[in-house]
Order: structure tokens, then sequence, then C-alpha cells
């Protein structure tokens, strides 16, 4: 157990923290999330993340562009408080946050990197 929690536990934190950030930032949430804990990784996958307004704009080069560099710009701004989060979930520190969106499904990842293997302090 990592901070009193199961591994489950801390999965579940993370999720309802990124919904948390989703929602303060979009203005809505993801239809679906998961997050799991992988050596010194958090996976974290959200679908159906997209606006109607986003999903609109996805119908064009341009705009699916557009789209991707307004959600990046978005996990720039609030990444110092993800990874504050992550920390007080887990225990452990970010080393890094990478994300990319997949327009054309309303699919995103994020991945973070951490200082050391959190999977390992549950067994």
């Amino acid at each position: 157990m990592q901070n009193g929690r199961t591994k489950g536990e801390a999965e579940t934190a993370i999720r309802n923290a990124i919904i948390n950030f989703e929602q303060e930032f979009m203005g809505r949430g993801p239809m679906d999330v998961k997050a799991f804990i992988l050596r010194d990784f958090v996976l974290v996958r959200l679908k159906g993340v997209l606006t109607q307004a986003e999903r609109q704009l996805a119908k064009s080069d341009n705009g699916v562009d557009m789209v991707k560099a307004m959600r990046q710009n978005l996990i720039t701004q609030g990444r110092e408080k993800l990874c504050t989060q992550l920390t007080e979930i887990t225990g452990v520190s970010v080393l890094g946050l990478f994300t990319d969106i997949d327009v054309h499904i309303g699919e995103r990842v994020i991945v973070f990197s951490l200082d050391q293997d959190l999977e390992s302090k549950f067994h």
C-alpha cells in the first residue's frame, strides 16, 4: 500500500483527479477514464473527451490541428497542478507528463513518468 491506499484505490484517486481537471479546464468531463499504474509510469486513457464544438472543428484538417493545439496548451497550463495532485496521491515525484489526443475517435492518453517504481510499492 502507498499512502494507505491499495493500487486500485490509488488508480481510482488518479482517475478522479483527471476527471476534475478536465471538468475545470474544459467545462465538462470525459465519458470514460481509466488509470493504470505500470512500474514507474501512470497511464491514463480518456474516452469521449471532445466537446460538440471540437467535434465540428475536427471535420477539417485545419480544425484537427486547432483542437490538438488547444488541448496541448490547456495541459501545459495545468501541468503543475496535475503533477502536484499525482504526487499527493502516490507519494512519488513526477518527472514528466506526456499526452496526445486522437480527435477522430475523441480519445486522449496521458502518461506520467515517475522518479521510482510505484507499482512495486503495492506488493
